[in-house]
């Protein structure tokens, strides 16, 4: 099977290409590089550019008309940012979107893979939340994501189209073989910010510390990114059984791990894995913050068989190693930007970020 992975060349997209691979799955990328890596996409077929853009959409299906799905994980996700800049989120994420999915129906794509967001849900008292709670975003990069599955559930109905949103709790970790991992040197989720305390001596600061949670902080559902990575595998795997061929369709599936962890609990954590503390500030919460959610749905083992086979400390581990290897991969934080320009194949074209 070959797929096209908008988005491919970021933290996510650029591992679930890496589990394609492994799977016999030929990955096709699409990315503009703003935040995805030139370096995650060597030796893979690679187009630089954006998801917007019709004329390269097309060229891609031109060269390969044997793509038979779609993943797009290509979107902005800094919830504080998006709160400071909503027009942007909501012309990058949710704008290009709809350009991207009218291009891949005229080229007749039917399957199509989402990469959504736990962000989106409104959390109920126990912050557990499955496929069928209420759907009320705390920021503009989660209303973002609820616009786009509304634009999906619609596409699906009118068109030849069958859509499966998997709603993302919070990757941490990397690609247990160290191909990929998280491209930014000072990443602003919560176990990054643990990771560049350790590095930089800067206090880690625990943001938000009066939610109603057994301990204050705020509470999530921690996935192993290469989980995410195979879930996408199965996914694609099992498409035609969750959504019959020659149907339209829609079906949304939880990815995490059942499990929520609070910010003070990921930290001892961390702690235990790194063998020694680090410093800690206590912090209000951020614009856009929320109490967090973690899932209770079994739709993905069900549907998918799939279940997370890595755990938390995993998780912390994989994301060490790739700390202490990054800069050799991709150069030093201050060679960010130059190096996203470097090796960009034959295949360059205009502008997409990457999740």
């Amino acid at each position: 099977m070959k797929v096209l992975i908008a988005g491919g060349a970021g933290f996510i997209g650029s591992t679930i290409a890496s589990a394609c691979l492994d799977a016999g799955f030929t990955p096709v990328i699409l990315d503009d590089l703003s935040t995805g890596r030139a370096e995650f996409v060597r030796d893979r077929i690679f187009y630089r550019g954006d998801i917007a853009d019709r004329q390269l959409v097309d060229r891609i299906f031109a060269e390969h008309p044997d793509i038979e799905a779609a993943v797009h994980c290509a979107a902005l996700i800094v919830v504080p940012d998006s709160v400071a800049h909503p027009l942007r989120y909501y012309r990058e994420n949710v704008g290009k979107s709809v350009e991207f999915l009218d291009a891949l129906v005229a080229n007749g794509c039917d399957r199509f893979l989402f990469s959504s967001s736990a962000a989106i849900y409104q959390p109920g008292d126990d912050f557990a939340v499955d496929e069928t709670s209420p759907v009320a975003g705390t920021s503009p990069y989660g209303h973002s994501k609820a616009m786009v599955e509304q634009v999906l559930q619609d596409s699906a109905r009118a068109y030849a189209l069958r859509v499966i949103s998997l709603r993302y709790f919070n990757p941490v970790g990397a690609d247990p073989r160290m191909r990929t991992g998280l491209q930014l040197a000072r990443p602003s989720h919560v176990l990054g910010k643990m990771i560049e305390a350790t590095r930089t001596g800067v206090p880690f600061q625990v943001t938000g510390t009066d939610w109603p949670t057994r301990d204050g902080s705020g509470i999530r559902d921690y996935v192993h990114v290469w989980d995410l990575a195979e879930a996408h595998v199965e996914a694609l795997r099992q498409f035609d059984a969750v959504l019959a061929p020659g149907n339209s369709g829609y079906e949304v599936v939880n990815l995490g791990t059942g499990n929520g962890t609070t910010v003070h609990e990921l930290l001892t954590a961390f702690t235990n894995v790194l063998g020694r503390p680090i410093e800690t500030r206590l912090s209000p919460r951020r614009p856009g913050d929320s109490a967090g959610t973690y899932t209770r749905s079994e739709r993905a083992r069900k549907l998918l068989g799939w279940q997370p086979r890595l755990s938390l400390e995993d998780g912390i581990r994989h994301s060490l190693q790739w700390a202490e290897l990054r800069d050799s991969r991709l150069g030093p934080a201050d060679q960010e930007q130059s190096a996203a320009d470097v090796g960009a194949t034959a295949h360059d074209h205009a502008l997409t970020p990457s999740a």
